[in-house]
């Protein structure tokens, strides 16, 4: 009599192996958020503990609930972004769809380099039946829009702020270099051309997919889509950053708006070029670093780097997972239907 799902089956051996591997990702998770709690506390022990708690304490969950609800409008608006670039890829996903993937990716946020949020990727194969190739322009102009939208905050900061914000202009510069990069066809596939000649002509269909992952950025480049999805991630990142500022200002620090975007963004730039999960280490390390050179005492500074951390990285992991199985599901769904 024939079975109808065998011991060694594929479907099988996939659903069984899930479970470690879930586990796997949440001890990650949990191990890496571990470590900077500790380098953290370590800080705050080294200056002073009474200090740090009573400022944490100091905080309302009124307080609180704004600095998650500035997050959540980066997350938002950055999600319609995310649902512009689809329609203008031509995509049939809906805006449902879209802020599914866009916010269930936020799961594998601590991956390194970030290369998990690529499962977006395969929701998107599965439920419309593109292939990786050709949704890789939505990645790479996602990312690059966020560059540019920091860049121009960090550089309005360094304009405006009375002292400006040490080391942000080039860092502005190089993010906006980038950005520019990453969105101009031409200059990606002349990119990729040099990269497969300086590297002795290796990897010749990696640079191939890079030079047509680059032609079919051209569904991007019409001054609209720039435009509008320059202002949503503008606003998005700079809710973000009025965060941060509302969080010192709370706290006691005697910090101007625009001094505090400045360290904010600068701190997230800084952390992405570590290469480490989340920019983990780097970014808190910047972020602390700034805050006291312009005054702020470690006292503020340890606790207000530890709470928006929390609140903007940690609180869109945590939407990350909460969303994740509702997008697993649905994707296997839609691949289950289309094979019948």
């Amino acid at each position: 009599m024939a079975m109808n799902s065998e011991p060694n089956s594929p479907r099988v051996n996939s659903a069984a192996a899930s479970s470690p591997r879930r586990w796997r990702d949440l001890a990650l998770l949990g191990g890496l958020f571990l470590l900077v709690v500790i380098g953290l506390v370590g800080l705050a022990l080294a200056t002073g503990w009474e200090e740090t708690v009573d400022a944490i304490t100091s905080l309302s969950m009124t307080e609180l609930a704004v600095l998650l609800a500035l997050s959540l409008v980066n997350y938002v608006f950055r999600g319609l972004r995310w649902h512009l670039f689809a329609l203008k890829l031509g995509l049939n996903t809906s805006l449902v769809q879209n802020m599914r993937h866009f916010l269930a990716g936020f799961a594998m946020s601590v991956t390194p380099g970030r290369v998990g949020e690529l499962v977006r990727m395969r929701w998107i194969r599965r439920e419309t039946g593109w292939s990786f190739e050709r949704t890789a322009p939505l990645v790479l102009v996602d990312r690059a829009a966020d560059l540019a939208a920091m860049a121009i905050l960090l550089a309005l900061a360094v304009a405006l702020s009375a002292t400006g914000v040490k080391g942000g202009a080039p860092v502005a510069i190089l993010a906006l270099a980038a950005a520019f990069v990453a969105t101009r066809p031409q200059l990606l596939s002349a990119v990729a051309g040099i990269g497969h000649l300086t590297t002795g002509r290796r990897f010749p269909r990696i640079f191939a997919r890079v030079r047509r992952a680059a032609l079919s950025l051209r569904a991007f480049t019409g001054p609209t889509t720039l435009v509008l999805a320059g202002f949503l991630g503008v606003l998005g990142w700079m809710a973000e950053g009025y965060a941060f500022y509302l969080l010192l200002d709370w706290l006691g620090a005697d910090i101007a708006f625009w001094m505090a975007m400045g360290i904010f963004i600068f701190a997230t730039l800084a952390g992405g070029l570590t290469g480490a999960p989340g920019g983990l280490g780097g970014a808190e390390a910047a972020m602390l670093a700034l805050l006291v050179l312009n005054g702020v005492p470690i006292a503020i500074a340890a606790p207000a780097t530890l709470v928006i951390r929390v609140t903007t990285l940690w609180f869109a992991i945590g939407i990350g997972l909460l969303v994740f199985p509702a997008a697993e599901r649905s994707s296997k769904r839609a691949h289950h239907v289309e094979e019948v």
